[in-house]
């Protein structure tokens, strides 16, 4: 039970080209999206098969999917007959588009640049830690877990860069340091960073996206109501990474340590075995530092801020795709494509913690452009802006403190139940006995 209780937080499919729009399977509320992907099969695995995460769409393939999504969409593009905006009509633009609108420099990497985040947010860990331990006061402790939690967050956004390729260009350099800063929050660096290949890869698409994906009908009414209620109660989900990095998704067969797991691929089995064993090496670390500290002191200084860093993980992927105030659309078969997937993606604005975990929040332009370091993507966001109007959904913004995000968050575990098993375009739907 507990499988299908929590989802998972954190990969592109084939670029197909439309052809002529299916069945919409729930009403289409105001929102937006549209159509544009990337190649499959064999050629797929040899752009992705490195150390970085390589999601960004070639030019040249770009070019024949924006005349793709030219040639399907409706006139007039975003708008329906009546002149309402349709988010779940085809975008009068593609990716190329987009992406000449992104001034060039934004898609400069500055190793050095990345490196001086990395020895700042170490930098704090480390004086957080020194403090607490030497105050170890009771007033101290619930400040030190919420900042603390929060600085491993930090540093998990950064790992994930390196997993994208954007920290630099040095596959090596990447690689090193992403298993140094996902093993010492007990992420296993290659096995979360294939998994979030294929989120990127299948993003918004209802069977193939890997992270935070609808659960369709038939699989949501064969669950109790204990589950459902578990499911979408809080803080349950907000504990679900750790479970998903053993279990993957509801519906879904791997783990992220096992090296013949159905997640990876057969070349990528000394890449799992690497990280599986980074992140056994971080285990055996935390249990001398138990045994010389103490249970108490460690679950104090490293347990409880890491269950603070996991409900960060969980909330900003889940806040990432759901929730908005007009519903979103989700797709699947010829209807699906990977710009129309990625533009589902949402803003969000988490006001002083946005310079700390490194505006992960500016996230519609990181799902279509990966390979852009995070320190450019709100610059290339605004320059985006114009290409893809109302396909952009603004941000509300925050006070010091994203306080505002646990509402939106509790609506939406309240609202985004399940997807009908049919259609290509759809929509969330409400179970009214868990309301």
């Amino acid at each position: 039970m507990a499988r299908l209780v929590l989802s998972e937080c954190c990969g592109l499919a084939p670029l197909r080209l439309r052809a002529g729009r299916g069945a919409i399977a729930a009403p289409a509320p105001p929102a937006a999206l549209s159509a544009a992907a990337l190649p499959r099969g064999p050629a797929a695995a040899a752009i992705h098969r490195d150390w970085a995460l390589r999601v960004s769409a070639p030019t040249r393939l770009a070019s024949a999917v924006d005349e793709g999504d030219r040639r399907s969409a409706a006139p007039g593009g975003e708008e329906a007959a009546g002149g309402v905006f349709d988010p779940g009509a085809p975008p009068p633009f593609g990716l190329a588009e987009i992406r000449a609108a992104i001034p060039k420099h934004c898609w400069v990497k500055d190793p050095w640049r990345s490196m001086s985040y990395v020895l700042r947010d170490v930098v704090v860990v480390l004086g957080l830690a020194a403090a607490a331990a030497r105050l170890d006061s009771w007033l101290v402790w619930p400040l030190y877990w919420a900042a603390q939690g929060t600085m491993f967050w930090a540093l998990f956004v950064l790992g994930h860069d390196c997993g994208h390729g954007s920290f630099s260009n040095n596959p090596k350099l990447n690689s090193v340091v992403g298993h140094i800063l996902h093993s010492s929050i007990l992420v296993p660096y290659h096995g979360w960073r294939i998994s979030h290949r294929t989120h990127h890869q299948n993003h918004g698409h209802v069977e193939k996206d890997e992270s935070w994906h609808p659960l369709p009908e038939r699989l949501y009414k064969s669950l109790d109501f204990m589950t459902k209620k578990l499911r979408f109660t809080m803080p349950f989900p907000l504990l679900a990474f750790p479970l998903y990095l053993f279990k993957r998704s509801p519906g879904k067969k791997g783990s992220h340590f096992n090296p013949s797991s159905e997640l990876f691929q057969p070349n990528e089995k000394k890449d799992i075995i690497t990280s599986t064993a980074s992140w056994l090496a971080m285990v055996g670390l935390l249990a001398g530092l138990t045994f010389v500290m103490g249970p108490i002191q460690m679950l104090k200084l490293y347990a409880v801020p890491y269950l603070v860093f996991v409900a960060w993980l969980d909330m900003v992927t889940y806040l990432h795709h759901h929730g908005h105030e007009d519903k979103l659309p989700w797709y699947r078969g010829k209807e699906w494509s990977y710009l129309r997937g990625g533009l589902t993606t949402l803003d969000r604005d988490y006001g002083l913690i946005n310079n700390i975990h490194h505006d992960i929040g500016t996230h519609v332009i990181h799902h279509l452009f990966p390979q852009i370091p995070h320190y450019h993507l709100i610059e290339a966001t605004e320059a985006a802006k114009p290409v893809l109007g109302k396909y952009y959904k603004e941000p509300k913004k925050s006070g010091p403190l994203p306080l505002h995000l646990f509402g939106v968050l509790s609506e939406s575990l309240k609202q985004d139940h399940y997807v009908s098993d049919t259609g290509d375009v759809i929509y969330y739907q409400t179970d009214k006995k868990m309301t």
